[in-house]
């Protein structure tokens, strides 16, 4: 019998370990991938979120959530026990390490850093308090606002002890808000690679609710049906906020594309067309929010006569180089025609013919004559439910209106 040698045992020992999930190349190890509970620390206060990692072969992405909505990585990598993921739709990145079963690292962004910490769901269900109040519906809630707005809405939807909701302003919401009922309040979070928020609600005797918005900001909110919201005021209506200083004049632009070239309205691809103007930038969580909604207008209706020029105001370093506002394009499948008009500071200088034109997103909608028939400030989220839908429906109706007129000039 031929003996083999020590050297042929050793190799082949080798080529089973090589082969073996055990020594697999790190971007491949699935212990990381599922679903995630995390926090980022944002001034100081920590927000906790749902969290995502798949992992498919050399492929790792990381997701985000805004209610039903994914806001997935466009890059990753696993490195042993280093994951890194880059969203360039926000031009930022996660980085954290994976020890003991937990992810500790940062969320890094332009204007700054959020610590980040993650670990897995617990398996034990939280027991169900006892005798939860209800605060499903609409509120009125006093504002705390640099604009001239008098109140806003809080909107949630409960079911038991579990509720979504969100607060709806005259530029757009915060997002979808997730929590439960806790020792007498209920603690609801949000943070989709943007805008972080933690809102405590805590119903008062009277019927009311006091709302805290990360530790810091205390509002009050009453029924929609209430005399007590009648007392706080009226939310702004957002058709009624921006107008034109003169309503005669056609609406003008002229701005570089992507490319450089200038696009203007005098251009003959707008003539006789319903054109859609929306003040717009990369930066903007509202604008995440309805950039879908334009993309399927644009698809529906862009064959009857609909054109959409998005004005994406970006800061210096944006305008140098636009590559978040490319990966935000690309995101969300954009085919319509986007202009970048300067940095956000410039708004009132590039679009004078506005007046109260503070919101981002806002959007102008032009008659075939190129004069603007409404103006629509914000946008909300699905979270805002009946109210996005509304948001939909009247652009919608107006767009289909327009389409339906002759050219009157």
């Amino acid at each position: 019998m031929k003996v083999r040698s020590f050297g042929f045992w050793a190799g082949f020992a080798a080529l089973l370990l090589s082969e073996s999930p055990l020594s697999a190349s790190p971007a491949a190890d699935t212990t990381i991938a599922g679903r995630w509970d995390a926090i980022v620390v944002a001034r100081e206060v920590d927000v906790p979120f749902k969290f995502e990692i798949e992992v498919d072969g050399e492929s790792v992405k990381g997701s985000f959530f805004n209610g039903e909505r994914r806001i997935t990585s466009t890059e990753g990598a696993l490195t042993g026990n280093a994951l890194t993921l880059h969203f360039g739709q926000y031009a930022t990145t996660l980085e954290a390490t994976l020890k003991d079963g937990e992810l500790a690292g940062e969320y890094q962004r332009s204007r700054g850093v959020y610590p980040f910490r993650a670990s897995r769901p617990s398996e034990k269900p939280d027991a169900v308090p006892s005798n939860v109040p209800s605060i499903d519906g609409t509120w009125i809630t006093t504002a705390n606002s640099k604009r001239d707005e008098a109140a806003w809405r809080f909107i949630a939807t409960q079911t038991g002890a579990d509720v979504e909701a969100t607060i709806l302003r005259l530029d757009g919401d915060t997002g979808t808000l997730t929590g439960s009922f806790h020792d007498g309040r209920f603690v609801l979070s949000h943070f989709s690679g943007a805008r972080p928020l933690l809102l405590e609600v805590t119903p008062q005797e009277d019927g009311t609710l006091r709302l805290e918005m990360n530790k810091t900001t205390e509002l009050r909110a009453a029924r929609a049906e209430s005399a007590a919201a009648d007392a706080i005021g009226k939310p702004t209506e957002s058709g009624r906020y921006t107008t034109m200083k003169d309503p005669s004049e056609r609406f003008r632009f002229s701005f570089p594309d992507l490319e450089g070239r200038t696009v203007s309205n005098t251009d003959t691809r707008f003539q006789g067309k319903v054109v859609l103007v929306s003040i717009s930038g990369s930066w903007c969580p509202n604008c995440h929010d309805e950039a879908p909604f334009l993309v399927s207008l644009y698809s529906k209706y862009r064959a009857k006569g609909l054109e959409i020029v998005s004005l994406s105001f970006e800061e210096g370093k944006q305008l140098e180089n636009p590559k978040r506002l490319r990966a935000f394009i690309a995101d969300y499948g954009i085919d319509y025609t986007v202009l970048l008009p300067g940095e956000p500071k410039e708004l009132a200088a590039k679009v004078p013919q506005a007046v109260n034109l503070t919101s981002f997103p806002t959007t102008f909608i032009l008659n075939r004559d190129g004069r603007v028939d409404a103006i629509h400030a914000g946008f909300p989220s699905p979270g805002s439910g009946t109210f996005y839908e509304e948001a939909e429906r009247e652009i919608t109706e107006i767009v289909e209106r327009l389409l339906a007129e002759n050219t009157s000039s």
